[in-house]
């Protein structure tokens, strides 16, 4: 195996301030959490840089969970070698010969971190460079865009041969920006958010509300496995709530108040979401809604749903158009998952004719008729089943009432 090493790079974002350290700390633990199936890999680290040795493992399974984590910027797999210019050169040559589709031009870029190496920087773009196009007749030399650049690293542990440079998911490492909750509805919005959450640095714990039996298990499997798909890309074990939301909703139909109903269920889910965030230390909520998308998505209706928590509400979806929504879906894997046709809570109890323009104190006034609302809330949340899911599936369950189990 040619590659035995990837450079793991963090970027500026993550560089900057007294937050080195603690970013530093968090993208090494998210990298060994991810790369535990990979049994034998090994890290060491430097400034800004995280190595990861394959030991034996092949390159491209590793390579491809690294690129999904947050907080890295890009990698390249290197091949390394002790820092003595005979060995360097046999390392440059072979990686070049080793490239899939021969490039016509290259150049090399040398880069002398240990000023104890003998040949400055200049002279080893010349004999690496040199060295290689006596080996290879048909490769020239193109040092203003050329389709290979082979860099050199020049370290005193050791030296680094490379020229692959592959973006990476970016962002920020996981829960370096705090917690959320994430409204996760099952469809294709509520997971492309939770995603977009993710990739911002928040710890995201998954609620999903359900209605059996009106609502079918087939229906809860399918939000298990986007949560599952989500808790992939954290790289960390994931909290999936299942709020039961039965009685609720039908004591909510019960008022004869179809035109607004969407909007009284949704005010009592971010009621509940609410006390599960005091719960679970989250400090705001995450929210799949795209501005005039359904009824419940107008501005006006925003507004009268958001003043039932006091928690900021993320709507990282809320200027997107449902195809953008789509081809991110689809880019993250979620798509095919979300479209399946198992019905959830939203769905039941649909009015033909949803307010796009709901009244507050016409809202506010149908939820006082309802004196054992505020009971109904809090046993929902008492009786809140919890998942904690990991990438390969489901880790435990407990009970949202359950006391120091996580």
């Amino acid at each position: 195996m040619l590659y035995d090493q990837i450079i793991v790079r963090y970027g500026d974002l993550t560089m900057k301030g007294r937050n080195r350290n603690q970013f530093e700390k968090r993208m090494l633990q998210q990298v060994k959490q991810a790369l535990v199936p990979f049994g034998s890999v090994s890290y060491f680290k430097s400034f800004g840089r995280l190595y990861v040795r394959l030991n034996g493992q092949p390159y491209e399974p590793v390579a491809d969970r690294l690129k999904d984590l947050f907080g890295i910027t890009t990698i390249s797999p290197v091949v390394s070698v002790q820092s003595e210019l005979e060995e360097i050169r046999a390392a440059a040559l072979s990686l070049m010969q080793s490239i899939e589709k021969p490039p016509a031009t290259f150049k090399v870029s040398v880069k002398r971190a240990w000023k104890g190496f003998p040949h400055s920087s200049q002279e080893m773009n010349h004999l690496v460079g040199g060295h290689v196009l006596r080996a290879m007749e048909n490769l020239k030399v193109d040092v203003r865009k050329p389709e290979i650049e082979l860099k050199v690293d020049i370290q005193e542990e050791g030296t680094y041969v490379f020229w692959e440079i592959i973006q990476a998911g970016g962002g920020f490492p996981f829960a370096t920006n705090g917690k959320v909750m994430l409204l996760l509805s099952g469809g294709i919005d509520s997971p492309v958010a939770g995603w977009m959450a993710l990739r911002k640095g928040l710890e995201v714990e998954a609620v999903h509300f359900h209605s059996y039996p009106f609502t079918s298990e087939k229906a809860k499997d399918k939000v298990v496995d986007l949560a599952t798909r989500l808790s992939y890309f954290s790289g960390a074990p994931m909290k999936l709530h299942l709020v039961p939301f039965t009685d609720i909703q039908t004591r909510l139909a019960q008022q004869k108040s179809d035109n607004i109903i969407i909007t009284l269920m949704r005010r009592a889910m971010l009621r509940i979401t609410d006390k599960l965030a005091e719960r679970n230390g989250a400090n705001g909520i995450v929210t799949g809604e795209s501005l005039g998308q359904v009824a419940s998505q107008t501005l006006a209706s925003m507004n009268v749903i958001g003043r039932a928590t006091e928690l900021p509400l993320l709507k990282p979806l809320v200027m997107m158009d449902k195809q953008e929504i789509i081809r991110e879906a689809e880019k993250i894997g979620t798509f095919e998952t979300s479209i399946l046709p198992y019905e959830d809570c939203c769905t039941l109890f649909l009015p033909k004719s949803p307010s796009t323009n709901p009244n507050l104190r016409v809202v506010e006034k149908v939820e006082a008729l309802i004196p054992e609302l505020d009971a109904m809330i809090d046993a929902a949340v008492e009786g809140t089943e919890v998942l904690v899911l990991t990438p390969s599936g489901i880790q435990t369950v407990h009970t949202e009432g359950e006391d120091d189990w996580f």
